[in-house]
């Protein structure tokens, strides 16, 4: 029986299967006709919707190649086959067909998976809601612009081409993620500044919006020439100062600290958020806010990485492998994670079970 699957459920499906009966909803990132070593042309697809993106070939005696043959760059499609883990070369396809898409699927897969629609909302929630908690004013007129002005586009930016968070709504995942760790860690130092915390959280990565952002109408993660020369650090000051100019100042004089203190602090926050300079921050965190604001981008980036990496990881002769393949920004090849105590269970555990448990806290 065939089901419609995301490309990330079944690259899980694969893991587990020797062959796996799909049909998937995706476009086209990149169609390329190609040459092998002796001359027979063939078509390399490269096919992504919103979790992750897989590349097929499409040969010369396929109905495939001619399909092909019609369709171009940004095409919305369904793949129906047998696919298989095809060891290091990744996911494979036997006798796989490939039809233009109905505009009422093209909608649903724009919007995505429900699963992935109420983790996005979830995700937005979480940020709105912290922002409805600032105290300073001026900050939270910045945030509140923001988040009408360019909300639409937020929610759609992908936190990075490749490495963490790297689809259509990865740049909200990351920031909500951050957003939770950056307000416990505000109970933990009553020091901080929450209001600027928050605000450093939400602006901190805006610049992607134009280096990393999809298009309306699309999962591929396109970079505007904005992004290509100014980079995220640049454009999030730029994006700032712009939506600080604007702000109504109504009694802003009597507030304390001053206003122009308020904004250095923010954009010392985008600035310095990379931590280093050799990773492309022009200045060091010179702040507790700064400093903590760049451990929980490294601690959510890091964390994504490790649990993209069990995620993806195929089955080695059957058992639950210890190493996972070598994840080059870690800088390791990651180990299995313990799984969290569970008294009640005693059974031999499937890898999809060990992970999730893996992830899941013990009941106190």
């Amino acid at each position: 029986m065939t089901s419609l699957l995301s490309i990330s459920e079944l690259k899980k499906a694969a893991r587990n299967h020797s062959s796996v009966e799909a049909e998937l909803h995706v476009q086209i990132e990149r169609l390329t006709r190609k040459d092998t070593s002796n001359g027979k042309p063939f078509y390399e697809i490269v096919l992504r919707d919103a979790t992750e993106s897989m590349t097929l070939r499409a040969w010369t005696d396929t109905d495939a190649f001619e399909a092909c043959g019609s369709l171009q760059n940004g095409d919305f499609v369904a793949v129906i086959g047998s696919f298989q883990n095809n060891g290091s070369f990744g996911l494979d396809a036997k006798g796989w067909e490939i039809r233009e898409l109905a505009n009422e699927l093209i909608e649903a897969l724009l919007e995505g998976t429900p699963e992935r629609r109420a983790l996005l909302e979830l995700a937005s929630e979480k940020i709105t809601a912290a922002v409805a908690s600032i105290g300073d004013s001026r900050i939270k007129a910045l945030c509140d612009q923001f988040l009408s002005q360019y909300g639409p586009r937020f929610r759609r930016a992908a936190a990075a081409r490749g490495n963490h968070h790297a689809r259509r709504g990865g740049l909200l995942e990351h920031t909500s993620r951050m957003m939770e760790c950056a307000l416990s860690l505000c109970e933990v130092y009553p020091e901080i500044n929450r209001d600027l915390m928050i605000a450093g959280v939400l602006f901190h990565d805006t610049g992607k919006l134009w280096e990393t952002c999809p298009p309306e109408r699309g999962f591929g993660i396109e970079t505007e020439l904005r992004g290509e020369l100014l980079g995220h650090l640049s454009i999030g000051i730029e994006l700032v100062n712009t939506l600080w100019r604007d702000l109504p100042k109504e009694n802003w004089e009597t507030l304390t600290p001053s206003s122009e203190e308020v904004r250095l602090h923010l954009l010392h926050l985008v600035a310095a958020h990379h931590g280093q300079l050799e990773f492309g921050s022009p200045i060091l965190p010179k702040t507790p806010e700064a400093a903590l604001l760049h451990f929980i981008d490294n601690i959510d980036a890091r964390m994504e990485m490790f649990f993209a990496s069990y995620e993806a990881t195929s089955q080695n002769g059957g058992g639950r492998p210890v190493t996972m393949e070598w994840v080059r920004p870690l800088g390791v090849a990651p180990v299995t994670p313990l799984p969290t105590c569970h008294p009640g269970l005693s059974e031999p555990i499937s890898e999809d079970l060990f992970f999730s448990l893996a992830k899941t806290p013990a009941k106190k």
